[in-house]
């Protein structure tokens, strides 16, 4: 058997295939905001979704600089390269979610948010649990350097995901989007402000 790249090598590899669906998911996201100033008179706008559009932009904003870390993982199998692509795809599909091709069946995007809202939520929830074992997979020290926090904000947030999912009163989920903005960006200035 051939001697296998070092481990740097074979993140720099993994990066380009992440770094593509990284590069789909905020294309989806930012073609869909771009509609609504092509066609101002077109579909509603409803600005919780423009908030979950927001927050999953960020998500993945935040996925692409935490997931650098990934370069220390000290050996690389395909299971660990299979696991970061279905992370990052899930990613897209919270995107896809947001920005439908057709709009044709609904009154506007709160109609279509809150039809959809059991997916997209359900998604956010299965991503949260996701970035778990993304963290694991970065080592031990790594995952432990967040402390409580960390696990008790991804549980905490996939809980209040499932919860959201099958909650219909507006102003739930209009202070849900501004307390998971909130948070989120508090988490990422606390935490992610440098490498």
């Amino acid at each position: 058997m051939d001697q296998l790249p070092p481990s740097h090598d074979a993140y720099f590899h993994v990066r380009i295939i992440i770094g593509i669906v990284v590069g789909l998911s905020i294309s989806r996201l930012l073609t869909g905001l771009a509609r609504f100033v092509q066609h101002p008179s077109g579909d509603k706008i409803y600005p919780v979704h423009l908030g979950w559009a927001l927050f999953v932009f960020l998500l993945i904003i935040h996925f692409w600089w935490f997931e650098f870390r990934l370069a220390e993982v000290p050996q690389w199998f395909f299971e660990f390269y299979l696991f970061v692509i279905f992370y990052a795809c899930l990613l897209f599909l919270s995107s896809a979610l947001l920005f439908p091709d057709k709009m044709d069946e609904y009154a506007g995007y709160r109609d279509y948010f809150m039809s959809r809202r059991a997916w997209f939520f359900g998604l956010l929830a299965l991503i949260f649990l996701v970035d778990l074992a993304d963290t694991s997979l970065k080592g031990g020290a790594y995952f432990h350097s967040f402390g409580l926090e960390y696990p008790l904000r991804n549980l905490g947030y996939a809980a209040a995901f499932a919860a959201a999912a099958i909650i219909r009163n507006p102003r739930f989920h209009v202070v849900f989007v501004v307390a998971a903005l909130a948070y989120q960006a508090s988490w990422i200035l606390r935490l992610f402000d440098t490498l």
